[in-house]
């Protein structure tokens, strides 16, 4: 508990940092929020050109669409710290992590709390709200409950890869920019059906890295639509745990990472 209370200091340490140059804050989620307007408008002139994307329609989409982005933008927000442990390497700065009596991971994440990040999740959630208006969603309780755990099961996963891809950190001294085809390219892949991509695609964001878990079945358990893989409603709500899954392994690696730390030697 010692090490939580801590966490939410340095959040509110880094919050309170932030927000003493508000107009920056405000410019820079507006051109998150601006950006990822221009990338929805990519997929809208697939629609508009095509009609729809194997039974799909542009709304639907949108569903995807809005729960990754919603996954995707708060583990920036929280996860920026793994996204630049490299420079704590290079620096030495991870040393004083570690003579510190406290979780190395509760500290990285305690870094930066990324507010600019909030124009994306603020523009996810204006297309989830009309995704589900237009497709028709009749919301229950169970039905926003999976909505919510999806979305958390996303963070836990993009927090996992985060960590992953800082745990490379000990032995390449720098982060590798490959680690983005599974963040970035990962929210490209997610915010589009599982099924319209080719068999060993599917089953490595199902069993390796699984995106499709945390997004495509918890879109289906709420739209009521058919799987062509035939699961059931109740391993569709469930799916999302996969996220948990994920962050328990990559913590793993990240503690086989930390015990083959060299330090700068300084």
């Amino acid at each position: 508990m010692n090490g939580i209370s801590l966490y939410f200091k340095l959040i509110r340490i880094s919050v309170a940092s932030q927000m003493q140059y508000r107009a920056s804050f405000v410019i820079m989620s507006m051109g998150m929020a601006l950006v990822t307007v221009i990338e929805f408008g990519g997929i809208w002139v697939l629609f508009d050109r095509f009609g729809s994307l194997q039974q799909w329609t542009l709304a639907e989409v949108g569903l995807f669409y809005g729960i990754i982005h919603c996954s995707f933008a708060l583990s920036e927000a929280l996860g920026r710290g793994f996204d630049i442990f490299h420079r704590y390497v290079q620096r030495g700065d991870f040393d004083r992590l570690l003579l510190r009596p406290r979780s190395t991971v509760l500290q990285v994440l305690g870094q930066e709390l990324q507010l600019m990040r909030f124009g994306r999740l603020a523009q996810a959630m204006a297309i989830l709200i009309w995704a589900s208006w237009t497709v028709g969603v009749q919301w229950t309780v169970l039905k926003f409950a999976v909505l919510l755990f999806a979305i958390a099961g996303g963070v836990l996963l993009f927090i996992g890869i985060m960590i992953v891809q800082a745990t490379v950190s000990f032995w390449t001294i720098q982060g590798l920019e490959f680690m983005n085809s599974f963040t970035h390219g990962g929210t490209y892949m997610a915010q589009h059906p599982l099924s319209i991509f080719d068999g060993w695609l599917r089953n490595f964001f199902l069993f390796v890295i699984p995106l499709g878990c945390v997004n495509y079945f918890p879109v289906l358990f709420i739209t009521g639509k058919q799987d062509i893989f035939g699961t059931t409603p109740l391993f569709q709500a469930l799916a999302p745990l996969a996220g948990a899954v994920f962050l328990l392994v990559s913590l793993y690696v990240w503690r086989f990472g930390l015990s083959r730390y060299q330090s700068t030697g300084s």
